[in-house]
């Protein structure tokens, strides 16, 4: 079984339906399947593995949101 092949920054937002500003931001705090190649004087170049990605998305622990989006919905009142 071949090992699963890492895949750039916009390839990682695409998958996750979010800008890749917003996929680096959260690859610099931490998610799960964000691996840094180097440490170079003016940037670090980021790959990702779509699997590890999808499991962090699923278990919710390590992916950092803004929060849930909230929608405001009037009361339906039952009839008497």
């Amino acid at each position: 079984m071949a090992p699963e092949p890492f895949v750039s920054a916009e390839t990682a937002a695409k998958f996750l339906s979010i800008s890749r500003r917003h996929l680096l931001s959260l690859a610099r705090k931490g998610i799960s399947g964000a691996y840094a190649l180097g440490m170079g004087t003016k940037r670090t170049v980021w790959v990702f593995r779509l699997s590890e990605l999808s499991g962090a998305v699923a278990s919710r622990n390590t992916l950092v949101t803004t929060g849930p989006k909230y929608v405001t919905m009037p009361l339906r009142q039952s009839p008497r």
